[in-house]
């Protein structure tokens, strides 16, 4: 708005009825004078009297005249312009923390409401909320942003004056702001593209917790014979589902129990894997070696078993033994786990002809990632391993995971030159039984970006589409 429309606006509107009203209060005060005039005229004096009501008259009209035009005319407060305020003119917004939350409450009403007032008497803000109805009581579960300067002893506090009881909090971060289905959702859709998935949805879904996937027995057969219902089993901090393959995936979180409503989505998770069966995301990578011969890296899985087999027939007892660390006749029996995309995710090297030359495992350890190389001895000296490994390492922090270690021997040179090539924080132990094992583990948490494979990323759709546009 101007200016102009703004003094427009603020002068009152002019209406023939005013007009009209002052028009009589003229007359009247008129028939009065006059009347006055006559009065006064008649007795003594009547002439100074006369002469003073005039000057009255006339003084009193004045001054009301600057008292209308002073105080009618001017423009109201609020419009008045104000002086610009020294300093910056938008006030930093104040300092705040996230939180994740749960407590049990009585199954009552109320319960809820006397939460939230604690809550908003302390200018906390709820961002989402969830319920797990219990047997006995409600678990209310809540993702809260509050005042940097109240803490979590605080919010533990007026929680347990509220009536909430086996409160447990901890920090939060922008992931935790997706809602809860699509958070699922998406989940979902990781594990149904890739196999490997299964382990990191459970975890993102029930928080830090440790997975455990164990095969069925050769001897097992399905279901039952494992000892585990197809329901599964719920047990305080662990859980227990079993496959239709006959094998155990085991979730223990020792510092939060699980709720039958986690346990239920948990079940749902595991039984699309399932009847999924085994799949590997289709995805390659080209290289160029040094001397100008061109690689395929890919994402291997259970059909690459005969390829496997194969190369470990063209390895060195050396070769098998420093990947394997044990007799060279038991590497083959590891293949059947490794090449699992329940277990972990492997990268195989091939070349032209299609011939597998190396590959590189990444395995979810528990809460623990592993790295494991191993090149045909043909191969070696290449820069082959190094590109595994780096490319291992951005899978894992894509993974959100916090670290991972390589299990190697110390006169395993080339190994420990690879993980130095990372360019990432190490840390090195040597086994207390055994000197000659030793332990590199790399701190991903300043991981550089890398390339990956389309398909072997996150899983999430469109993942295929961004590495060809990287590329």
């Amino acid at each position: 708005m101007t200016d102009v429309t703004s003094a427009k606006s603020a002068r009152r509107p002019h209406h023939w009825r005013r007009d009209l009203v002052e028009l009589a209060a003229l007359f009247t005060a008129v028939v009065v004078a006059e009347a006055i005039a006559n009065m006064i005229a008649h007795v003594p004096d009547g002439t100074v009297l006369l002469i003073a009501s005039a000057v009255a008259l006339i003084a009193t009209a004045a001054f009301h005249t600057w008292w209308s035009r002073r105080h009618s005319h001017a423009p109201p407060r609020a419009s008045l312009p104000r002086p610009a305020p020294e300093g910056p003119v938008a006030a930093r917004p104040a300092a705040t923390s996230l939180w994740r939350m749960r407590t049990t409450v009585r199954d009552e009403p109320g319960s809820l409401a006397a939460l939230c007032t604690a809550f908003a008497e302390h200018r906390v803000d709820i961002l989402t909320l969830q319920t797990h109805p219990l047997a006995h009581g409600v678990i209310d579960e809540f993702l809260l942003r509050s005042p940097a300067a109240f803490g979590a002893r605080d919010l533990t506090r007026e929680i347990a004056a509220a009536g909430g009881t086996d409160t447990w909090i901890e920090r939060a971060d922008a992931h935790d702001l997706v809602d809860t289905p699509t958070r699922v959702l998406g989940l979902a859709t990781r594990t149904a593209l890739d196999a490997a998935e299964l382990p990191l949805a459970l975890s993102q879904l029930l928080g830090r917790c440790t997975i455990h996937s164990q095969p069925p027995a050769p001897s097992a057969g399905h279901g039952p014979a494992t000892g585990v219902p197809v329901e599964g089993v719920l047990e305080g901090t662990s859980m227990r589902l079993g496959e239709p393959n006959g094998g155990t995936i085991t979730v223990d979180r020792p510092y939060l129990p699980f709720t039958p409503t986690e346990f239920a989505r948990a079940r749902a998770l595991v039984e699309l894997d399932s009847r999924l069966g085994p799949r590997v995301p289709r995805g390659e990578d080209v290289l160029t070696l040094p001397e100008g011969q061109d690689i395929t890296i890919r994402r291997a899985g259970p059909d690459d078993h005969a390829a496997a087999l194969a190369m470990h027939g063209r390895c060195s007892e050396r070769t098998l033994s420093l990947r394997y660390h044990g007799p060279a006749a038991d590497a083959d029996r590891y293949l059947d786990h490794l090449l699992s995309p329940r277990f972990g995710r492997t990268l195989a090297v091939q070349t032209a002809s299609g011939r597998i030359v190396a590959l590189g495992h990444l395995l979810w350890d528990g809460d623990e990632t592993e790295v494991a190389l191993i090149v045909e001895d043909g191969w070696q000296q290449r820069g082959i391993g190094s590109e595994l490994l780096g490319k291992l390492t951005a899978l894992a922090a894509e993974a959100r995971c916090s670290s991972v270690y390589a299990v190697t021997q110390s006169s395993n040179t080339g190994m420990v030159a690879a993980m130095r090539a990372l360019g990432l924080p190490l840390d090195y132990q040597l086994d207390s039984q055994h000197d000659s094992t030793l332990v590199v583990t790399a701190r991903l948490n300043t991981a550089p970006a890398r390339p990956t494979l389309p398909g072997a990323g996150s899983g999430h759709p469109g993942s295929e589409q961004a590495d060809r546009e990287r590329r």
